[in-house]
Order: C-alpha cells, then sequence, then structure tokens
C-alpha cells in the first residue's frame, strides 16, 4: 500500500468543495449585476442632469409664468376661492420645478460611457469585497463602507481610486479569515444565502429603473439620436414657443389690470 497516497476527502470537505464552487459562480453573477445596476443609474443620473439643463430649466420658466398668469388672475378676482386655490397650486409646481433644476449635478459629458478597464476593475471590486459575502456585522459594515465608495469612484471615472480601495481591502487585518472545514463551510452557506438574496434585491431594482419615466424618457431619446434627432432640441423648441405665448398672455392681463 502506498504510504503517500493522497488522502481520502471527508464529506464535510467534498460539501466544502461543491459549495465553494456554487459560491464563486453567485459571486461573478453578483459582480456582474452590481455593475449593470451602477452603470444603469450613473447613465441615469448623467442623462437626468442633461435633460434639466436643457429641458428642465425651461419647464420651470414655463411653470413660473403659469403661476404668475394663475396669481394675476386671482388677484383681478378676489372673492373666486376657486382662482385662489388654481394660483396655490401652479406656485407649488412653480417651486417644485424651480428645486429641481436647482439640484442639477454637473457633469463633464453628456453620457456615461465607463472604460473596458473600468468596468472590470469595479467588477473584480465588487466581487472581492461586497458586504453580502460578509459573515459578521463588522465585515459587513466594513464592505458596506467600501462598496460606497466605489460606487463613487466607478460614477467619476476613477480607476486609481477603485484601486485603492480594492488595495487597502486586501492589506486590511480584517481580510485574514479563520481555519477549519466545518467553520468555513458555514460560513459558505451564509455566504450563499446573503448572495442570493441580493441577487434578488437587485433584480428588483434594475426592474424599478427600467419602469421609470426617467428610463423611458432616456429609451425615446436613444431613439431618437439612433436617427439623427435630438428629442431635447425638438422639447426645448416647443416649450420656448409656449412660453413666448405665455409671456404674452401674462403682459395682457397686466395691462388689463392697470387701467
Amino acid at each position: 500500500m502506498n504510504r503517500h497516497a493522497a488522502r481520502r476527502q471527508t464529506p464535510e470537505e467534498r460539501e466544502l468543495e461543491r459549495k465553494h464552487a456554487e459560491l464563486a459562480t453567485l459571486e461573478s453573477e453578483l459582480a456582474d449585476r452590481e455593475l449593470e445596476f451602477v452603470t444603469l443609474q450613473a447613465e441615469l443620473q448623467v442623462f437626468e442632469a442633461r435633460y434639466l439643463r436643457t429641458v428642465g430649466r425651461l419647464y420651470a420658466e414655463l411653470d413660473d409664468l403659469e403661476a404668475q398668469i394663475a396669481e394675476a388672475e386671482a388677484r383681478q378676482h378676489p372673492r373666486e376661492d376657486r382662482l385662489r386655490d388654481q394660483a396655490a397650486r401652479a406656485r407649488a409646481t412653480a417651486e417644485e420645478s424651480a428645486y429641481a433644476v436647482s439640484t442639477i449635478v454637473e457633469t463633464p459629458e453628456n453620457r456615461f460611457t465607463p472604460s473596458d478597464d473600468l468596468r472590470t476593475l469595479y467588477r473584480e471590486v465588487a466581487r472581492q469585497i461586497h458586504p453580502d459575502l460578509a459573515t459578521n456585522e463588522t465585515d459587513r459594515a466594513r464592505g458596506t463602507a467600501a462598496m460606497a465608495e466605489a460606487n463613487k469612484a466607478y460614477a467619476a471615472g476613477d480607476e486609481a481610486k477603485l484601486r485603492a480601495i480594492l488595495d487597502d481591502w486586501h492589506s486590511s487585518p480584517e481580510a485574514v479569515e479563520g481555519e477549519g472545514v466545518a467553520a468555513e463551510l458555514v460560513r459558505t452557506i451564509r455566504k450563499i444565502h446573503q448572495v442570493q438574496r441580493r441577487l434578488a434585491e437587485l433584480a428588483n431594482a434594475l426592474t424599478t429603473l427600467r419602469h421609470s419615466d426617467l428610463y423611458r424618457l432616456k429609451e425615446r431619446a436613444d431613439a431618437a439620436s439612433a436617427v439623427g434627432q435630438d428629442l431635447f432640441s425638438e422639447m426645448a423648441d416647443q416649450l420656448s414657443t409656449e412660453i413666448s405665448a405665455l409671456w404674452k398672455r401674462l403682459d395682457l392681463i397686466r395691462k388689463v389690470a392697470a387701467t
């Protein structure tokens, strides 16, 4: 009998091997879904900022003019509660529009276009430091903070920051794990359950984003761009025409009130 023959794996070791393989597949899927989610979020943020800069400002001006007109008409008929209520609602809408425009996130580009290297790096960060791969609250909190920083770095296109986050994670004392097949098996099973839960959350979050009004507007804009049209320019032209008509109407109301 060969004394150097390989030792047979125990049932726990075989199960651990299977669970490691299952977890590796899930980790890869999780990294892909996190990348998909954070990319779509960044694309929509850039798109929304562009929309607010070009079309949103005009909507804010239009809403303010409609509020001024409603208020002027209410002053002309002070006993009309209906007009006073309409004016209040119009002013509230105008204030909401003005606030939306005031919170525009300035972006250097009209589109979020991450490089392949940036996407690959983010995917690796998500695969290694994701909080849902943690097996205790300390590691989960640490992973949550690191992923939040990684998401910001990705949206900013900062590869150096992403690499620094990954390096810091690997060099941390908390990265050292305990030993023992039984303990590792329990940790792995918990990680699998956590990753599965997060995948379900991401699926719901992606569905919500893709059913949002902003996403539908982006689809319209992309479709128009594909055939050489600029949806925002067309919307802006229409709004400018409406704004011009509202100015004329407001001037007329003011002239009547002054007589």
